[in-house]
């Protein structure tokens, strides 16, 4: 590994959000190209970092600001994915459900799963069923990630998938759902293609889902 690809993937594994953009514009000056910078610095760091936080060695704070510094890198890059048409490993439609105002999590989700390389199309919080539907149908994902933090919210999970059931898609996507109150059996009970208990873990399992 060339020394800034080293340098990158220590700065996201630090989050060391503020020198690591220049870190990726040097990278770029050095000629690397953007699929290397991603492939061989960024996601190697977000890697690590989703080690420690399922060994519990780091916290959500820590691995927020480790996501926030891989999203600055990406920003300088990502155009450059697109330009030299670097297929990413698939797209992500990710959502907390409807009545449900949380985010944190779910953007954990978001930032661990661009680190190991997907398109994230996040839709927002408190999403109705059927903007479920329109996005899948819209985006067409691999892989749809259903967020919830309140047992009284769990439900529309439910709801969501028999939407996507009605409007004959269901098929076509892996849906993961996650959230404090979620478990593997509520998971099996609505016909959910996964469970993750966190970020880590979503990412874990998405990278298994296409494999």
């Amino acid at each position: 590994m060339s020394d800034i690809l080293s340098k990158l993937s220590t700065a996201i594994i630090e989050g060391n959000f503020k020198d690591t953009p220049g870190m990726a514009e040097t990278a770029l000056d050095e000629g690397l190209e953007a699929g290397e910078i991603l492939n061989q610095g960024l996601m190697p760091g977000m890697d690590h970092v989703g080690v420690e936080f399922k060994a519990g060695n780091m916290f959500v704070p820590e691995v927020l600001r480790s996501a926030r510094t891989m999203q600055a890198a990406m920003d300088i890059i990502r155009p450059l994915l697109a330009e030299t048409g670097i297929e990413q490993a698939g797209k992500i439609v990710i959502g907390t459900v409807k009545g449900d105002l949380h985010d944190i999590g779910k953007n954990l989700v978001g930032m661990m799963c661009e680190g190991a390389g997907f398109e994230i199309i996040d839709i927002g919080k408190d999403v109705e069923p059927n903007t479920f539907v329109e996005a899948v149908k819209e985006h067409s994902p691999k892989i749809l990630g259903m967020s919830a933090l309140l047992t009284t919210t769990m439900r529309a999970m439910e709801q969501t998938i028999k939407a996507l059931e009605e409007a004959g898609i269901r098929d076509s996507v892996k849906i993961m759902i996650g959230g404090a109150p979620v478990t593997q059996s509520f998971s099996d009970q609505i016909g959910a293609d996964g469970y993750a208990a966190n970020a880590a873990s979503a990412s874990d399992m998405a990278k298994e889902f296409i494999a």
